[in-house]
């Protein structure tokens, strides 16, 4: 009998080989006994976890895994930790989660810093206007001085940060190597918090109306819904770039259609509000916004190695040490994704 903690995947089979490459496995198994991905089902379903869960101590989870709810967990006899391999683990958690002591963790810091590796691209090839010129090149077009005056470089303009989430603080340290200005608007960081990160906290009304390029990254949640309406939409300076791989109800889309078409801002959505934009969305046509299909966190090969390896890495920190880099509380629900 191993002495190992017992660890249960509960996912399904397609995502348990997307997230845990060979190599990590066959690592994780060094401290731990856990069940092969080969083994998953097809599609997980709450009888897979309460036939499978009894004697758990830590059940890791991903997409589409059923909330642990009391039938659930009146089977999890020894379960003290869920590890959720992917974002928000409000589908997921209950109150029956928190009642019985089981701690949390989740791989956001992992997906947050691919999403703001995409954002910094979104930046760079939005200033520079590279689908543009790939655009006009495509059609024959070569490069006039008139054009090209009209691009940027991320070096003496001003970015705003919209949220100091693990995605913003990404962020922000990605832009650390360039020499611009950044301003972080976020009502529950503290002045000294914003010196540490070494950003200028500002209003959102002053963060939009100086920001060359302005990047969402707050959570959805009731405050946030439309915060980016007409009234702060309108403080954007001619030229400006808006940037939202976070949540599409963070914006009043409809205010900023009305001032895309004006043609004198440029939009990079990731995420819109509906998923996906209806087929006659102004989004669709207007050539001023670069549409991706919420691309920005978790979507790549390697991206889901990487959440599998940081899910194994806390785990790993959890036995050992009884801490984690990462564990969500149920007072931080409220103000995260």
């Amino acid at each position: 009998m191993s002495n190992k903690p017992k660890v249960l995947l509960a996912m399904h089979r397609n995502l348990g080989e997307q997230i845990f490459n060979k190599k990590d496995l066959e690592y994780f198994k060094t401290f731990v006994e856990v069940n092969n991905v080969g083994s998953l089902p097809e599609k997980i379903d709450e009888s897979f976890i309460k036939d499978n869960i009894r004697g758990v101590d830590i059940c890791v989870t991903c997409w589409g895994t059923p909330p642990f709810g009391k039938e659930i967990l009146d089977n999890a006899d020894n379960l003290k930790l869920i590890a959720h391999s992917a974002g928000s683990v409000k589908p997921i958690v209950t109150d029956y989660v928190w009642e019985r002591g089981i701690r949390v963790t989740s791989a956001a810091p992992a997906i947050a810093v691919a999403v703001a590796e995409m954002t910094l691209g979104l930046m760079i090839i939005s200033l520079r206007r590279i689908f543009h010129f790939n655009e006009l090149t495509h059609k024959g077009f070569w490069k006039s001085d008139e054009e090209i005056s009209k691009t940027r470089s991320l070096y003496c303009v001003t970015v705003g940060v919209v949220g100091a989430s693990n995605v913003g603080r990404n962020v922000i340290k990605l832009l650390k190597n360039f020499q611009v200005e950044i301003l972080l608007y976020d009502p529950y960081v503290t002045q000294e918090e914003a010196d540490k990160l070494g950003v200028k906290l500002v209003s959102l009304e002053e963060l939009m109306s100086k920001s060359d390029v302005v990047s969402l990254h707050a959570p959805s949640i009731p405050e946030t819904y439309h915060m980016i309406n007409k009234n702060n939409i309108s403080l954007l300076k001619p030229g400006s770039i808006i940037i939202n791989t976070a949540r599409g109800s963070l914006i009043d889309e409809a205010s900023l259609i009305e001032r895309l078409a004006r043609g004198d801002i440029f939009a990079c959505l990731d995420v819109t509000d509906p998923e996906p934009p209806d087929i006659n969305s102004p989004l669709r046509r207007l050539p001023n916004v670069i549409l991706t299909p919420h691309i920005a966190g978790g979507n790549s090969v390697t991206d889901r190695w990487r959440q599998g390896r940081y899910i194994i890495d806390q785990i790993y920190k959890f036995i050992t040490q009884g801490t984690m880099d990462y564990e969500v509380t149920k007072d931080m629900l409220t103000r995260i994704a």
